[in-house]
């Protein structure tokens, strides 16, 4: 009678199939799964992941790095996360990445200090005609050459270490730009003030205003700004490499902008036309009474008026002044 019980209960090897079948993991590509290295290999490394077969991971796929050999990145019985890359083979076997998990992630991370405004620093590991390459949480990063601030050839700056910000990251397009010219800029823009005389050197001439380096970044002097006299042209006034004295009147740290003007510095209107000597010898004086200038109230539109009333004297609106044109910068 036992016998018989033990034989009504068992299982036939086609049971026990589909009941394995039945309990069986659905691994699908895209997946993100925890599994056990149980085998390392000379090209790559068997990974248990619960599945009828072991999965299998290329050396090509553990890393967002190069690396020459499986125990770089794994070891034997480490248990850890593997993304799953394709479905399975005629073997039935999966193939796994790590690399597709850290390349995700670094994305997130590099989108979190592009939010951040952050500066970060990479060492140059490459450079072609149009700038120079970098990795930034191992992601290929490119910094156009508009935006390398160093007078060394592009060649020579392979290993060296350079701060940069975030011009553009978009992971659809697989493009991270950067910016070493901005990330110095900020620094030097740190430094400076609003109403601050310094000394700068014309680096460039264009009909709108003239370049000028100081201390390393650029800003622009913008024709307006140069004299309350007309100036046709910037080449009336400047030559490329002329030393000259500045105020800066605008920093807009946001966009690496500096704005200039020898205007606001001129004792008497024309001077930097006719005398800019007394103009850079007067700089700093000019320049005190500008900011004492800012530090003001805004006077009371109200009271010319009525103070005009009382004495019975017609107040006529004055005529729009002409407007200037808009100051430009250097992107």
């Amino acid at each position: 009678m036992v016998n018989q019980e033990k034989a009504d209960i068992g299982f036939t090897h086609e049971d026990f199939a589909a009941l394995l079948d039945q309990y069986d993991y659905h691994f699908n590509p895209g997946d993100v799964v925890a599994g056990t290295v149980f085998s390392l290999e000379p090209r790559g490394a068997l990974i248990d992941i619960g599945a009828k077969t072991a999965a299998y991971i290329p050396i090509q796929e553990m890393s967002i790095n190069r690396i020459d050999n499986p125990e770089e990145v794994l070891q034997s019985n480490e248990t850890r996360e593997f993304y799953i890359l394709t479905d399975e083979n005629e073997e039935g076997q999966l193939t796994l990445s790590i690399r597709r998990i850290e390349y995700m992630r670094a994305w997130e991370r590099v989108r979190q200090l592009q939010t951040e405004d952050a500066t970060v620093r990479s060492a140059v590991f490459a450079t072609n005609r149009g700038g120079a390459l970098v990795r930034i949480e191992g992601l290929r990063g490119f910094i156009p050459g508009s935006h390398i601030s160093t007078r060394k050839p592009k060649e020579d700056l392979v290993g060296e270490d350079l701060p940069l910000k975030f011009l553009e990251v978009d992971e659809d397009r697989n493009r991270l730009v950067l910016s070493h010219r901005r990330a110095l800029v900020e620094r030097k823009m740190n430094r400076l003030e609003v109403g601050e005389v310094v000394i700068g050197t014309v680096r460039g001439l264009k009909p709108y205003g003239a370049f000028i380096d100081i201390g390393g970044v650029s800003g622009l002097l913008h024709i307006s700004e140069i004299s309350h006299d007309h100036i046709d042209t910037p080449h009336s006034v400047f030559n490329v490499n002329d030393e000259v004295k500045v105020m800066i009147i605008d920093l807009d740290a946001e966009r690496g902008r500096i704005s200039l003007s020898t205007k606001q510095l001129e004792p008497e209107p024309g001077d930097m036309v006719k005398n800019p000597e007394i103009v850079y010898e007067k700089a700093e004086e000019m320049a005190a009474r500008y900011r004492e200038k800012m530090l003001q109230p805004p006077a009371s539109a109200e009271a010319p008026v009525e103070a005009a009333a009382e004495a019975s004297i017609e107040v006529s609106a004055e005529e729009p002044l002409e407007e200037e044109e808009p100051i430009l910068a250097a992107d």
